[in-house]
């Protein structure tokens, strides 16, 4: 008794394997993350500035023009649109691996075998001619059945490559809307910076008349007058060398802008920027679902387990059916008679691989430790994250202790200069003491105006490494 084969039952075993995961996803570790970051300070507070807009975080009209136009034209993250869009397609293609392909052949060939052999005569007795022609055209079909997920794992390989290109993206633009506004800063550093520079020349060349005066007098020696000047060479030297940093920075900015080199238009001053006495940093998880780099990461450990799902279903058996029918003939006469010339073929076949001199197993195993490999990029990410916050955190304290204990100088080093200044025209004072004071006052300004712009660069990359910037 022969016994046959339940074609529906066989349907639904190719169904329920098809259902079947040959390889288990390790999903994202999230103990990588600690309960709050060094430095914060301690509020009920959960919110974190990296969640606040772009456009809200930067308040200040000329930055924001800078910022817009760089994210118009800036060719990094054009290049960045460009790889989004790349990924996209190839997405999109792969999406479609379940469906059958179907390839158009039309072929055709004419075989002269000799006289002499078995088919020559053959042909020359049963056809009556010495030539065979055959003339083919037929649609092919092929198609593979998914019962190991093989396909599916590459589906979602190329769509965690497509969410890495757009991450990606964003993390160019936060990294390129930070330097920019650390850019606008410092220029704004050093037109205060040039300023200062420039008073305290004027000032130094009030009291260097007062010495000529007094040296006139027989009051001072020529000593008075050399000091005096070699403090006038200080300031002076200081303005050509703030105006070429200025140039440079303004260069720097346009180019980041996507533009030529040229001057940057600001009405705005150092003075004027205001830095939040208190930043909230949030808690690291919500840091984590926000940063650029890290969801890369994230997503590569996706990759990473699709390229496993696919090494191990290649080492399992393939199912696949093939089918083509169109139209033959030996004679082009009689190529189109149908459905005389018809014909058609349907196969379907399983495919075991034994013995590949263990390459399958290889790329299985290589895949697997790439796989932990992504687990270990991971948490490095997240670390160097957190490490980064904590940094800015940090910062954001000390510089702001800093630049209040500068201001306090810079108020004393003012009174000092006044009081100096008048001392000296009453003659109850040298000209060592009042180009002390001056020389002082000088630095001490200069400092000021680096600390202020150091704690707008730290807002702004603290910003950044909130995650915040791209949205």
């Amino acid at each position: 008794m022969k016994r046959y084969i339940n074609p529906y039952a066989f349907l639904l075993l190719v169904v329920f394997l098809s259902a079947c995961k040959v390889s288990k996803d390790i999903p994202a570790p999230k103990s990588a993350t600690p309960e709050a970051f060094r430095g914060a300070a301690l509020t009920a507070d959960t919110s974190s500035i990296g969640a606040v807009p772009l456009k809200q975080f930067i308040a200040e009209a000329e930055l924001r023009k800078l910022i817009d136009t760089a994210l118009l034209r800036n060719y990094d993250l054009q290049i960045a649109v460009k790889n989004i869009e790349a990924s996209e397609l190839l997405f999109k293609q792969s999406k479609l691996g379940n469906i059958p392909s179907l390839n158009l052949q039309i072929t055709g060939s004419s075989n002269r075998p000799s006289d002499n052999s078995l088919n020559g005569l053959s042909t020359s007795q049963f056809l009556g001619t010495s030539h065979i022609e055959d003339y083919n055209a037929n649609l092919g079909l092929s198609w593979e059945a998914d019962i190991w997920g093989k396909i599916r794992s590459q589906k979602q390989g190329a769509f965690a490559t497509y969410l890495q290109s757009r991450e990606a993206k964003k993390a160019v633009q936060t990294r390129l809307v930070a330097n920019v506004a650390q850019g606008y800063y410092n220029l704004l550093m050093m037109d205060a910076q040039l300023q200062v520079a420039k008073k305290n020349l004027a000032l130094n060349d009030s009291t260097l008349r007062i010495i000529h005066m007094q040296f006139d007098a027989g009051q001072v020696t020529s000593l008075a007058i050399q000091q005096a000047e070699a403090q006038q060479t200080v300031a002076a030297q200081l303005v050509p060398q703030l105006e070429q940093s200025v140039g440079v920075q303004e260069n720097a900015l346009r180019i980041l802008t996507g533009q030529l080199p040229s001057a940057v238009e600001r009405q705005a001053s150092l003075d004027q920027m205001v830095v939040p006495e208190s930043l909230s940093a949030g808690i690291p998880s919500d840091m984590v679902s926000r940063r650029p780099d890290v969801k890369t990461s994230e997503l590569a450990l996706a990759i990473a387990n699709a390229k496993v799902g696919v090494t191990k279903a290649s080492m399992y058996p393939s199912l696949s059916i093939t089918a083509s029918g169109g139209l033959n003939s030996f004679k082009a006469s009689n190529w189109f008679n149908v459905p005389a010339s018809l014909f058609g073929l349907v196969t379907g076949g399983i495919t075991q691989p034994i013995f590949q001199r263990k390459e399958l197993k290889t790329q299985f195993e290589v895949a697997k430790v790439e796989r932990e490999k992504a687990v270990l990029q991971f948490r490095q990410s997240v670390l160097n994250a957190v490490g980064e916050v904590s940094d800015e955190l940090i910062k954001q304290e000390k510089l702001k202790q800093q630049y209040t204990i500068a201001s306090s100088r810079v108020q004393t080093l003012q009174k000092a200069v006044k009081n100096a200044n008048l001392l000296f025209r009453n003659g109850m004072a040298n000209y060592l003491e009042v180009i002390t004071a001056q020389g002082n006052l000088l630095q001490s300004e200069l400092d000021m105006a680096t600390l202020k712009a150091a704690r707008l660069n730290s807002m702004v990359e603290l910003y950044r490494s909130l995650g915040g910037g791209w949205n």
